[in-house]
């Protein structure tokens, strides 16, 4: 295969680099170059002593031009439809350097060809050069076309014949007559026009050389119905019906009609993929392990893989709920992990043992994903691999913990769904339609649906609407048919709603609805469930709500108000004045910020914890279990090194809040509370604490009373943790029984 093209477009990006990036900036190597490369490109410029641009391969110098895009595109004045072709010729080196011996099919050729053309184009490249690829693509235009070789004038300068092609025309590829499809569209241009085809459940654009009409048949076919049946049958067979459950009774849980739910609408969907975002307690796992169940009945899935946060992974929650489903999994600890990554990297292939895997969010570090190079020994990273590892199925619990996209969680996560065939994600956290979370999960579920912020706020749009119209038919008030219809109206008004909603059904079955007038409770139900499958996420989502099911026990939040003892108001004040002069000096940081709430947070908390964080903090003997479980990013050395640069500050800050010996009227009402639940027949009592030195606290303080209490964080064992909470399951009358379980956001999960 003739790769020359491609070494044409790197030489050019090379000249055109080297020309504009140290006028950009004086530190331009860094800046642009090295800080602009992937973690492995920047491995091989220190490791090989790399110092200019000439050394870099052409994936390199495409992605050069990539992230500086903005500033060349500026002083060259480039449109901004050019960026498109930069893409597609990141993907031609990718195809290119993986290419079959034989090399690829004339069609595809042709249009990589055309793509590096208009780059070249772009970037300055001579007419020697650009004259050189036209001969390139005249050839195989011949070849497609079955003539000689055209002569590049010729092919450029006469006219396209005419194809007749129309949209909605039956056309099949010529190099692949297999492949039929319909036009969609038509892109006139020169030399000759291209056609967007719709083939095989995606749409691809074709040069009107490739394509040719489809044979039309000449008579109607006679079968008969023993035929007919037969080929149904046979259709059957080979295609699953989407209507129908195939593991209806294939586990061992009750019939809850609407935990079918999401494996319903992940068999109806385009692509297997779906976020689950039920509440708590609704029952996500189950409605996991029946799409397993389902895909699995479908067809064969040899690997299925469950990442869900440590806790769950302690508690053996999925291994054990799995059993339910006839499903032996494995639960991986970083040298198992390891092992499978080696194997791969052996075998092409995950290993057969840990063909069903449980794995941490705690594993999921830069070494995992990247690798690292010990000496002269290279510990191969999950990019690393290639092939990658494909698994059948890919289950993430409690997925809210990759919503910050900067983690190694989040880059790991969503490593495993590119290649993976099926996705299920799973949250109990409320979503919020215009939420920057929301996107970050969806995109990860389906990037071909949401590719940017961009589309996503575009398809949200209607939703607001249809919510105000579903809320008017709940709550039916005087005129909520004319409420309904207006709110309806806004919905389609939107630029989603033009383009996509007027050509949905659910629109004119729920229009009929209002239409007809009917105010009885089943035409409303039905009303009300045609205006939930027109939300603009509802092929990607299934939301069940506990109000919606009904028979769950009730919660009903109450909060106790106690105010701080003078001597507690004067610390908290003088913690606001640190706080504000730290951040004044570092001039707003965010993550610093977030890091100083999280101090504010403890002495709100629990004041007699203050002291315990702030030493902790400042002489950097804060765990990385510690900080995870408050919520924080940072490492404890960067959050020590804040607090060092005020130490005399924070060490009076210290004293003061050792020094506080008054009461505690807190706690005082906290212990109310815990003797009066003492006294119902349910006398359990579960405290949950972001912070660890609030439930020391309370745990030091509670030893005077008669109550059996115990302590679980991130640094109890996980074997202790399972019998922590076996004795807090037992019955009160029982001696080895807990009354109260303090726990950290550990034992949040699941």
């Amino acid at each position: 295969m003739d790769k020359s093209p491609l070494d044409l477009l790197g030489k050019q990006c090379l000249e055109l680099l080297a020309a504009h990036l140290p006028q950009l900036s004086p530190d331009w190597w860094q800046a642009l170059v090295v800080d602009q490369l992937t973690y492995q490109q920047q491995q091989y410029l220190r490791q090989d002593g790399i110092t200019s641009l000439d050394k870099l391969d052409i994936a390199a110098l495409l992605r050069l031009v990539d992230k500086n895009w903005r500033e060349l595109s500026q002083s060259l004045a480039w449109p901004i439809a050019a960026r498109n072709w930069l893409k597609e010729a990141q993907t031609i080196r990718n195809r290119w350097a993986h290419a079959p011996a034989a090399g690829l099919n004339d069609a595809d050729t042709y249009r990589d060809l055309d793509t590096i053309e208009r780059l070249l184009a772009l970037l300055g490249a001579n007419p020697e050069i650009l004259q050189k690829l036209r001969k390139q693509k005249s050839s195989l235009i011949a070849s497609l076309s079955g003539q000689s070789t055209l002569d590049p004038k010729s092919a450029i300068n006469s006219p396209a014949p005419s194809s007749g092609f129309g949209k909605g025309s039956l056309v099949r590829l010529k190099a692949r007559p297999a492949a039929t499809g319909a036009i969609i569209d038509h892109l006139p241009g020169d030399p000759e026009d291209r056609y967007m085809v719709f083939h095989d459940g995606a749409v691809a654009t074709y040069y009107t050389s490739q394509l040719e009409p489809t044979a039309a048949i000449s008579a109607r076919l006679e079968v008969t119905p023993d035929t007919l049946h037969a080929a149904l049958t046979a259709l059957q067979l080979r295609h699953p019906s989407t209507s129908h459950l195939y593991s209806l009774f294939a586990s061992r849980v009750n019939f809850v009609p609407y935990q079918f739910r999401p494996v319903l609408k992940l068999i109806q969907a385009d692509r297997p993929r779906l976020l689950i975002a039920d509440e708590v307690g609704v029952g996500k796992t189950i409605e996991a392990g029946l799409i397993l169940k389902e895909l699995q009945a479908r067809r064969e899935l040899r690997s299925v893989l469950v990442i869900c946060p440590k806790p769950l992974v302690a508690e053996r929650k999925w291994l054990e709920e799995m059993k339910r489903f006839d499903e032996q999994f494995i639960q991986l600890d970083g040298p198992a992990l390891r092992y499978c990554i080696d194997e791969t990297h052996l075998d092409g292939v995950w290993p057969q043992q840990y063909a069903r895997a449980i794995l941490p969010y705690s594993l999921f570090d830069e070494t995992l994903l990247m690798g690292n190079q010990q000496g002269r020994k290279k510990q191969r990273g999950l990019l690393d691999l290639d092939p990658p590892p494909v698994f059948d199925l890919v289950i993430v619990d409690e997925a809210h913990h990759i919503r910050n996209t900067d983690t190694w969680a989040y880059r790991t996560v969503r490593y495993f769904c590119d290649n993976a065939e099926a996705v299920v994600l799973l949250t109990a956290t409320p979503i919020q339609m215009g939420s920057d979370d929301l996107f970050t999960l969806l995109h990860l579920l389906r990037p071909d649906v949401l590719p940017s912020r961009q589309a996503y706020v575009q398809m949200a749009e209607p939703n607001p609407h249809i919510n105000a119209a579903i809320e008017a038919a709940r709550a039916m008030r005087a005129d909520w048919q004319v409420t309904a219809r207006h709110a309806i109206g806004q919905a389609v008004a939107t630029t989603w709603g033009r383009g996509v909603m007027t050509a949905d059904p659910h629109l004119q079955q729920a229009c009929d609805l209002l239409d007809a007038d009917a105010t009885d409770a089943e035409a409303r139900l039905t009303l009300i469930r045609q205006l939930e499958n027109l939300y603009t996420f509802a092929p990607l989502i299934n939301r069940t709500r506990r109000r919606d099911i009904g028979s769950f026990t009730l919660r009903k939040p109450e909060t106790i108000a106690v105010d701080f003892t003078a001597e507690q108001a004067a610390l908290y004040h003088d913690l606001l004045d640190l706080i504000g002069r730290i951040l004044a000096h570092r001039h707003g940081d965010m993550n610093l910020q977030f890091m100083l709430t999280t101090v504010r947070r403890q002495l709100a908390s629990c004041v007699f914890g203050l002291a315990p964080l702030l030493d902790a903090t400042l002489r950097r003997h804060l765990s990385q279990v510690e900080l995870s479980e408050i919520g924080g990013d940072d490492t404890p050395e960067e959050i020590g090194d804040v607090l060092a640069e005020f130490r005399d500050d924070v060490e009076r800050l210290i004293q003061q809040a050792c020094n506080l010996k008054g009461p505690d009227p807190k706690f005082d009402a906290f212990r109310k509370t815990i003797r009066d639940k003492q006294k119902l027949p349910n006398n359990k009592l579960l405290v949950f604490s972001t912070f660890r030195h609030t439930l020391a606290y309370l745990f030091e303080q509670l030893g005077t009373e008669p109550t059996r209490i115990g302590l679980i964080h991130g640094d109890v064992p996980d074997d202790e943790r399972r019998e922590l909470r076996h004795r807090f399951s037992l019955a009160k009358e029982e001696p080895r029984a807990l009354d109260v379980l303090l726990s950290s956001e550990v034992g949040c999960e699941g």
